[in-house]
C-alpha cells in the first residue's frame, strides 16, 4: 500500500486492511460485552467506546435509574485495567481527587499518596454535587493527563478516561459545571429510557441479580492503548478538515448562539471521527462520521442566546439545522 501524507507533510505508513478488520473486531467484542449489561442502547455504548479510543472524556447527563453509572462500570469490567470511583459530594476535597503529600515518620520526609484520579477509567458520580474548587481539581488531569501536587508533576497512565455523571433535573445542592470544565469533555450523552421490549429484557436479566458481575474482561489496557495508537493513524482528507472547520464557524456566526464551538471542539470532533471510522474497520474518515458526532461532541460547547433560549431553542436543534445548511464535501481528488 502507498503511504499517506497527512496535513503538515507528515508521511504515515499505511497498515494492511486486515489490521483495521482486527481493530473493528476488537472494538465489537468490547461493545458486545458492555451490551450484556446496557441493553437496548447500542448507539450510546458505541459512542462511549469511541470516546475512550479517541482519548476523550465522557459526560453522561440523564435522569436517575437509566444506567449512567452501570455504563461506566461495565466499560471498566470489559477492560482489564484499573478503575476508581469518586462519589462527588459537597465535602469532597481536591486532595481526595488528586492526592496529597503525607509525612512519613519512619523515613523523615514526605511521600505522595495518589488520589482516586490515578486509574485508567475514573467514574465521577454526580459530578455537579462537589464544590467548584473540587471540580477544578480535574481540569489539569483531563486536559494534560497529569497531576501537579506541591510543584511536582505526576503523569497518568494510558488509557485514561473520566466518565462523569450528573442529574439534569435535580438542582438542589448542586454546582453547575463551568464552561471550562464542560469543554474538557469530548462528548455529552443522554442514555434515555429503554424501549418497552428492551425494558422487559432488562427485567428478565437484572430482576434477579446484576449481570455486571457476570461479564469478564475481553481486552486489557495494553490492547486499548494499541487501538488508541491505530486510531491516530486514520487518514483525514483536506475536504473533511474544511468541513469540520466550516461547521465550527457556522456555530459562531449563528444569530441564536451566544458562544460558538471553540477550536478545541474542532479537535475533539476530528479525533472522535478518526475513532469512529476505525471502529468500522476503515483507515479513512468520511463525512457521515463527522455528521454522526456533531451533536454529542458540540452540543455542550455552545451557549444559546437568552432571547432564543426563551423561545425553546436548544443546542441540539441548532446543530441539526447547521448539518442541513453546511455543504457536505465531495471526494477530494487532490
Amino acid at each position: 500500500m502507498a503511504d499517506l501524507v497527512e496535513p503538515g507533510g507528515v508521511v504515515v505508513a499505511r497498515r494492511e486492511a486486515g489490521e483495521w478488520e482486527q481493530f473493528a473486531s476488537a472494538f465489537s467484542r468490547v461493545a458486545d460485552n458492555v451490551r450484556q449489561v446496557i441493553q437496548g442502547k447500542e448507539q450510546e455504548v458505541r459512542l462511549a467506546l469511541v470516546c475512550l479510543v479517541a482519548e476523550g472524556h465522557l459526560l453522561i447527563e440523564d435522569v436517575p435509574g437509566v444506567g449512567k453509572t452501570m455504563l461506566a462500570k461495565s466499560m471498566a469490567r470489559s477492560i482489564d485495567c484499573s478503575f476508581r470511583r469518586i462519589q462527588f459530594t459537597p465535602d469532597l476535597l481536591p486532595t481526595d481527587v488528586t492526592g496529597v503529600n503525607v509525612y512519613n515518620q519512619e523515613r523523615g520526609d514526605f511521600e505522595f499518596k495518589p488520589g482516586a484520579i490515578f486509574a485508567n477509567i475514573v467514574l465521577g458520580d454526580e459530578i455537579n454535587r462537589a464544590s467548584p474548587k473540587t471540580q477544578s481539581a480535574l481540569l489539569e488531569s483531563m486536559e494534560e493527563r497529569q497531576v501537579t501536587v506541591d510543584g511536582v508533576t505526576y503523569h497518568l497512565g494510558v488509557p485514561f478516561m473520566v466518565v462523569a455523571t450528573q442529574n439534569p433535573i435535580e438542582h438542589e445542592g448542586t454546582y453547575p459545571l463551568p464552561e471550562a470544565q464542560l469543554d474538557r469533555f469530548m462528548m455529552r450523552l443522554s442514555i434515555g429510557y429503554p424501549s418497552a421490549e428492551s425494558e422487559a429484557s432488562i427485567l428478565s436479566t437484572h430482576g434477579v441479580a446484576s449481570t455486571l458481575e457476570d461479564i469478564e474482561a475481553v481486552t486489557d489496557a495494553q490492547g486499548i492503548s494499541e487501538m488508541i495508537e491505530m486510531a491516530r493513524e486514520v487518514h483525514v482528507a483536506q475536504a473533511i478538515l474544511r468541513y469540520i472547520v466550516t461547521l465550527a464557524e457556522a456555530t459562531r456566526r449563528h444569530p441564536d448562539v451566544y458562544l460558538g464551538a471553540s477550536p478545541r471542539a474542532s479537535i475533539m470532533l476530528l479525533r472522535a471521527a478518526r475513532s469512529l471510522a476505525a471502529s468500522d474497520g476503515r483507515d479513512y474518515v468520511i463525512p457521515d462520521d463527522v455528521k454522526a458526532l456533531v451533536v454529542p461532541v458540540m452540543s455542550h460547547r455552545i451557549l444559546i442566546a437568552a432571547d432564543a433560549a426563551m423561545t425553546g431553542r436548544t443546542p441540539q436543534a441548532i446543530l441539526e439545522e447547521l448539518l442541513h445548511q453546511v455543504a457536505v464535501p465531495v471526494r477530494d481528488r487532490a
